[in-house]
């Protein structure tokens, strides 16, 4: 029999490469032809070196609100559908769901997979343009997500009831799972005495440099701690992101260094070796999160956490069990805890210790692939 066409739809290679690219090549090697699409990037051609057929979707951007431009991207699908007859499409963000679905029925795609890994900026921020733009896109989820063969993912309990609540789609067509995983194998503790000791402890965040990942939270925590004379070096690895309204501008970042509150790592690559240099993971969020990539892959590498009492936050961190949770917008509480952890070894190993523990129970991407093939082998 000719193997069964599943087509990954995003909207950057970045993600796709970044979040989903374990999944591809696991189910690429389980039989299925794996199809990947997003607007064209630096991000493809990594894609395609690992033996992934990736093509560029034109004209897409996921910043446009022109009607006749959306109008076309939606119809270029319709027709990509047509001609690659797939029997599943899986969309990825809260876009992509929605084109990807709606073009799906229209080519009549046999099935569709929708994740959504968290609320992101329409449904969490409560600017005018947010708040615009929720009820259309509320509209366009409930037209996107009905049918017997669609399934949706979601990534934590909180998101999962919002969606029950505002009846978009049933609860028998849900499925919670946690993230995109991390690979357990790849993401590990630094070894007993691998590394010379350093002689100021570091914090890292690692996100995508918006306001709403607490950005300023972390740099008025540095103040804090510099005045009141604590050596610690504040990390910051990440690059603003252009598509978000809630972008960090790069010269106030700049600024930033320039007063010396912090480090500003740009992109990382190789964000295993990073977790494994610094000392503590700080994501003081209050953004839509699905489950944030960088506290489980901290996780694995048995940092200890400080994040936000939020959603997909609480489902990795357990308070004082494997990280301390902190209030939102709450610059001083995160500087206590990261104090906290500095003063206490042996309360920041034991969390470490625990959060590895849990990543590798509950976290490890061989679980979420498993879990997300079953979705598929369920709908064909």
């Amino acid at each position: 029999m000719p193997a069964v066409k599943v087509i990954f739809f995003a909207n950057s290679d970045w993600y796709l490469y970044n979040f989903r690219r374990s999944l591809a090549l696991a189910a690429q090697s389980r039989g299925y032809e794996i199809l990947l699409i997003s607007p064209p990037g630096e991000y493809g051609a990594r894609l395609r070196s690992l033996g992934l057929d990736w093509r560029p979707l034109a004209r897409m951007d996921r910043r446009s609100l022109n009607l006749v431009t959306e109008l076309q991207v939606l119809w270029g699908l319709v027709a990509l559908f047509r001609r690659e007859r797939p029997a599943l499409v899986h969309g990825f963000t809260i876009k992509c769901a929605v084109y990807g679905s709606l073009a799906a029925q229209l080519a009549r795609v046999p099935a569709r997979v929708n994740a959504v890994a968290g609320l992101g900026y329409v449904f969490a921020s409560n600017d005018r343009k947010a708040r615009w733009l929720r009820p259309m896109v509320r509209v366009m989820l409930r037209l996107a997500l009905r049918g017997r063969y669609t399934r949706l993912i979601l990534q934590n309990p909180d998101d999962l009831e919002m969606f029950e609540r505002s009846g978009l789609i049933g609860p028998d067509r849900i499925d919670l799972i946690p993230g995109s995983g991390v690979d357990c194998t790849r993401f590990t503790p630094r070894s007993e005495g691998s590394a010379a000791p350093r002689p100021q402890p570091c914090v890292l965040l690692a996100a995508r440099l918006l306001w709403d990942k607490g950005v300023a939270e972390y740099v008025e925590a540095s103040r804090l701690l510099r005045s009141a004379g604590r050596t610690i070096r504040f990390l910051l690895a990440g690059m603003p992101d252009s598509g978000n309204p809630a972008a960090v501008p790069e010269s106030t970042l700049r600024q930033w260094v320039e007063e010396g509150v912090i480090e500003w790592l740009g992109h990382v690559d190789d964000t295993s070796e990073l977790f494994r240099s610094v000392d503590i993971l700080a994501l003081p969020t209050y953004y839509g999160e699905g489950l944030p990539k960088s506290l489980i892959e901290a996780a694995a590498c048995a940092l200890p956490l400080v994040t936000t009492d939020m959603p997909g936050c609480r489902e990795v961190v357990t308070n004082e069990v494997d990280g301390l949770l902190i209030p939102p917008r709450d610059a001083s509480a995160l500087a206590h805890a990261i104090v906290r952890l500095i003063d206490s070894p042996e309360l920041a190993a034991r969390l470490g210790a625990a959060a590895r523990a849990k990543a590798v129970a509950h976290f490890d991407e061989r679980i979420v692939i498993e879990r997300t093939l079953a979705v598929y082998r369920k709908l064909l």
